[in-house]
């Protein structure tokens, strides 16, 4: 796993040009070389509100993203800061601080609308800041989630009619953490002390009545309720009573702080390092620093194009990408570990074919858990094909290896053999049984060589092919032997060249059984980890949907408790939605299982068969030529 990053100061990742939102390069180069699960952090608020204070605590520094003691706000947009996670090995911390929202010169309603709408996107959990209490001027100022619903987009196909497409927001949005500055009041309600959150919680109820004035206070409290199920608070107080130390807040030590602002600074960050989740995305796709970076252009080139972020479309672009690097990687792995454990020539093709078959389970794992959204297995299949390539590829190398050594031993054995031709001693009375002596010691030393490897036989077959005429050209002419006995000889040596060619056949087709079932063994693996990766991401899905109508479940029942019985009952349809959903994923489950693997099983025995088809009939026709 790579090491965090090492960021001195934050970057602009998302910049507001004259209206035009655009991404930072240095940043995505930054995220690119993130490898790394991501826990994001984002906070919004109005401009000037001490958000980014908080940020900087998090990232361990009392300076770092722009304070807003300045005259006049720092540039508009995203910062990022990407610090290693403190508490959580091999993850790092992403920090988004969002700047100039509600900036009276530099306002754009539709811009900081997007802002909001991006930081909801990104981040894993959402942090909102305000000053001093949360009541109905508090919650007016978070007007932007109520326009979530019109800048986020779930699914890119229709819903059915009567089911918002928010519906499935609480899928993939953050969660949500309210922090309110400068906070003077008590914790108390109707005389009892009360926790933070349970204060959030009474300000998030729902206002009686049906004037519009209640509609409209009651609008961003069901948008919270609604899109963000799990939901926090944290009160501060001031930091100090000297205004002078407040404008100058980075530069201050923390003795210099109000003690209780200390500990509620510490509590806070506490809670965010230990109980904020890594980044995902819906059915538990986890997100690194490089896949964060594509999501940012993904939705903010939507957001140009005068389109609405539609998650299924980001994570559809976001699949490609990915699968196509999780194949390059699992390729990459394949080659190397092949590369560091083979010792060519194998002594026989098992040999190589299980070494084969060992890296390649390796890189299928690989595959599988970096690659999601693998429609109708279009990259597994590529893998197949490539490492079935680059398996036909060592094979050959393994061959050539093969004959190479074997061919350097014989000639080297046969050197006396060769040298007693060229000086006649074979063409004397009685040479052709010296030759037949001296022949049999040249293949009973080649015999003896260790790991000659898959070849061994048919280059001896060669050998013997190219002895054949020399051997009749000195039987012919060796004087010794009568007729009869050179006709014997003639016949001997035919049977035995006959014998040679049989078991170079019998090898032929023992390879090519061990080939078949090599082939075998592929597409049971393959079959094995998608059965298993998909059997994961239907628990995942179930799991999620589970979820997703338990929310429902307890926002109808505390409307009904509330006295919201018509509200409680227009719940009917997303609930009954919801359930719908549920049993027809729990009980397609099986059958669609069974039809994806039968599918990916055949497809992968046509691109393994074709090539092995083709290997077969070279193989064997080189036995006969």
């Amino acid at each position: 796993m790579a090491s965090g990053p090492n960021m001195m100061a934050p970057v602009c990742l998302v910049e507001n040009n004259i209206g035009q939102l655009s991404v930072n390069q240095e940043a995505l180069e930054i995220l690119d070389k993130i490898s790394q699960p991501v826990v994001v952090v984002a906070i919004v608020g109005l401009y000037r509100t001490g958000k980014s204070y908080l940020m900087n605590r998090l990232s361990g520094q009392n300076h770092g993203f722009p304070l807003g003691s300045m005259v006049q706000s720092e540039t508009k947009g995203i910062w990022m800061w990407c610090v290693p996670h403190p508490s959580k090995p091999n993850h790092t911390l992403v920090l988004l601080d969002t700047k100039g929202l509600g900036d009276v010169e530099k306002g754009n309603p539709k811009i900081d609308s997007w802002i909001f709408a991006l930081a909801v996107l990104l981040c894993s959990s959402f942090v909102y800041n305000s000053m001093s209490t949360i009541d109905h001027q508090a919650l007016e100022q978070l007007h932007y989630v109520t326009k979530l619903t019109e800048l986020i987009r779930a699914k890119s196909s229709p819903i059915p009619e009567g089911i918002h497409d928010s519906t499935e927001f609480v899928s993939f949005f953050p969660d949500f953490i309210w922090t309110v500055r400068d906070f003077t009041l008590e914790l108390k309600l109707n005389g009892l002390r009360i926790t933070e959150d349970e204060y959030l919680e009474n300000a998030l109820k729902l206002i009686p009545g049906k004037k519009p004035k209640a509609q409209t206070s009651n609008l961003p409290r069901e948008c919270i309720r609604h899109f963000f199920p799990k939901r926090k608070c944290f009160v501060f107080d001031q930091p100090t009573s000297d205004k002078k130390l407040l404008a100058n807040i980075e530069k201050v030590t923390e003795t210099q702080l109000d003690q209780k602002f200390q500990e509620q600074t510490k509590n806070f960050c506490s809670y965010i390092f230990t109980q904020a989740r890594p980044k995902t995305l819906r059915e538990g796709i986890s997100i690194t620093g490089k896949r964060l970076g594509t999501l940012v252009v993904t939705y903010v080139d939507a957001i140009n194009s005068g389109a609405v972020p539609c998650l299924e479309n980001a994570v559809t672009t976001l699949a490609q990408l990915e699968n196509s690097a999780a194949m390059e990687k699992a390729a990459a792995h394949y080659s190397e570990q092949m590369a560091q454990r083979v010792r060519l020539p194998t002594d026989t093709l098992q040999e190589l074919l299980d070494l084969h078959a060992a890296c390649e389970r390796q890189a299928i794992e690989i595959f599988m858990e970096n690659s999601f959204k693998d429609e109708n297995q279009e990259f597994q299949k590529k893998l197949v094909e490539l490492l079935n390539d680059k398996k036909e590829c060592f094979l050959l190398q393994n061959e050539e290896a093969s004959a190479k050594y074997c061919q350097d031993k014989l000639d080297e054995l046969s050197m006396v053999l060769t040298e007693s031709i060229t000086a006649g001693t074979s063409s004397v009375p009685g040479g052709h049984k010296f030759y037949l002596e001296t022949k049999e010691r040249v293949a009973q030393d080649y015999w003896q060589v260790p790991r000659k490897g898959v070849k061994a036989n048919e280059v001896f077959q060669r050998f013997l092919e190219l002895q054949a005429a020399i051997e009749k050209s000195i039987l012919q002419s060796d004087k010794a032997l009568t007729d009869g006995q050179k006709a014997i000889a003639v016949k001997r040596a035919k049977k035995q060249a006959a014998e040679k060619k049989q078991n170079l056949l019998i090898q032929q087709l023992q390879e090519q059984r061990q080939r078949m079932e090599a082939q075998e063994r592929s597409v049971k693996e393959n079959i094995a980890q998608l059965k298993e990766k998909l059997r994961r991401e239907k628990e995942n899905l179930i799991r999620e949907q589970n979820m997703m109508l338990d929310h429902k479940l307890k926002l109808q029942d505390e409307l009904l408790k509330d006295g919201f019985n018509k509200k409680s009952e227009d719940m009917n349809a997303e609930i009954n939605y919801w359930k719908n959903i549920i049993d027809r994923t729990t009980n397609d489950v099986i059958p669609l299982l069974a039809e994806i693997l039968e599918k990916i099983g055949s497809e992968i025995i046509s691109i393994l068969s074709t090539k092995l088809i083709d290997t077969i009939v070279k193989s064997m026709s080189s036995v006969f030529r």
